[in-house]
């Protein structure tokens, strides 16, 4: 095996998703470091093609790579009750990976402190006043990146030990059909007017790109994942039965798993060693949103190493994740009706203060008049219950693609 020359930098990236070169991006377009990206080369290393969402006010840093965004948003109840609402000044927002990669990767190029170098990143160590990356490159050669601090954003290994554990996996179709079927500016969040599962639940999800093409997916809240059989069928009655989509052909597939856990991921596994994105806890546990989380956390770092302070602060706050726990465990308890609790938040709730409380920039008064409108006994039951159960370990995630929403 061949050894080509060390490559040193100020911050080695491990992983080129969302937030890897988010990361990345705001290092060198602040000027703040030089940063070299790892990534696996092309083949089955590289993972697939994915869907980020999230909402956002006015034009954003990736504003060029957004592929579709919606001025209002719905939610059908299980009793077929439609919530359609304007969340101005938010847009609801559709990356899809491969433009936002070419993006960012664009930007890298022209900075003169950045580089993306394509291998498979192996042990990751800590050497003298730095830490290094273990590498082997495409050819088979082994590829040494040094640098003083490291930041990898690979999936972990095993989910960290948590009270509950749910799943958000979902199936997804690209479809175009025969005629004009969608409103290019309505996205379907949570359409509840599918069978639900006999734990957790389940939901349509619709993100129109034209008149006649959209993102048409099935997700279930639940313990196991699905087979692809199942979820076709699901998407199949969905589809026919309930959107009344007519003759429509599949363009592209997406499909994923997000963990959904009250654990806590280690933001910081060394002196120079660090996990970002969805590895360091970035997921929104309650909702399995990420890339906004991912962008706090970026600028966040960015900050901390323009200042000389090595740290990835947490994505989510502490009252958020507090009351993520309590709908977890209530959800997966079966003491709450999912479907009733997401439609009622959305029914009422604003729509700016409900995107704000998701992303868990609301006050305490304000989460106090949501907690009001929601399923209290049941609520407070698990709350009360929660500092008594125990943190048991958790066995590894099966594939995780985060979404903003992929979801």
């Amino acid at each position: 095996m061949s050894r080509r020359p060390d490559i040193a930098s100020d911050v080695v990236v491990v992983g080129g998703g969302a937030a890897g070169l988010s990361l990345a991006h705001r290092l060198a377009v602040d000027g703040t470091a030089t940063v070299t990206v790892v990534e696996a080369p092309d083949g089955p290393l590289r993972p697939p093609g994915r869907t980020w969402c999230y909402w956002e006010e006015g034009p954003g840093d990736f504003e060029e790579a957004v592929e579709a965004s919606w001025s209002r948003l719905r939610v059908h109840g299980a009793d077929g009750g439609a919530v359609t609402v304007a969340p101005f000044p938010l847009r609801y927002r559709m990356l899809r990976s491969e433009r936002f990669e070419r993006l960012v990767h664009a930007r890298l190029a022209r900075s003169p402190g950045a580089r993306v170098v394509r291998a498979t990143a192996g042990a990751v160590r800590e050497v003298g006043d730095g830490a290094e990356v273990l590498c082997t490159g495409p050819d088979g050669g082994a590829l040494r990146l040094r640098a003083r601090l490291v930041f990898d954003s690979r999936p972990v290994a095993a989910l960290p030990p948590a009270r509950t554990r749910l799943l958000q996996h979902f199936r997804g179709w690209f479809v175009r059909t025969a005629g004009d079927r969608f409103d290019p500016e309505v996205a379907d969040l949570m359409d509840f007017r599918v069978p639900q599962p006999c734990h957790g639940l389940a939901f349509g999800y619709v993100l129109p790109l034209a008149p006649d093409r959209a993102l048409v997916e099935y997700t279930q809240f639940s313990r196991t994942p699905l087979d692809t059989d199942t979820y076709d069928a699901a998407l199949d009655h969905y589809g026919r039965e309930v959107l009344g989509l007519g003759a429509w052909s599949v363009e592209a597939v997406e499909q994923g798993v997000i963990p959904m856990t009250d654990g806590r991921f280690p933001r910081r596994v060394g002196r120079r060693v660090f996990r970002i994105g969805a590895a360091g806890g970035a997921t929104r546990p309650a909702t399995g949103y990420t890339f906004a989380a991912v962008q706090r956390q970026s600028r966040a770092v960015a900050a901390g190493v323009r200042a000389g302070r090595a740290a990835v602060p947490p994505a989510h706050g502490r009252r958020a994740l507090a009351m993520d726990a309590v709908l977890l465990r209530a959800l997966d308890t079966g003491r709450i009706d999912g479907p009733a609790f997401f439609t009622g938040l959305f029914r009422h709730t604003p729509a700016p203060r409900l995107l704000r409380f998701l992303d868990g920039a609301t006050t305490p008064w304000e989460e106090w008049g949501i907690g009001l409108r929601c399923p209290v006994g049941p609520m407070l039951r698990t709350a009360v219950e929660l500092p008594f159960l125990r943190r048991r370990p958790q066995p590894a995630p099966v594939t995780v693609a985060p979404r903003e929403r992929s979801r």
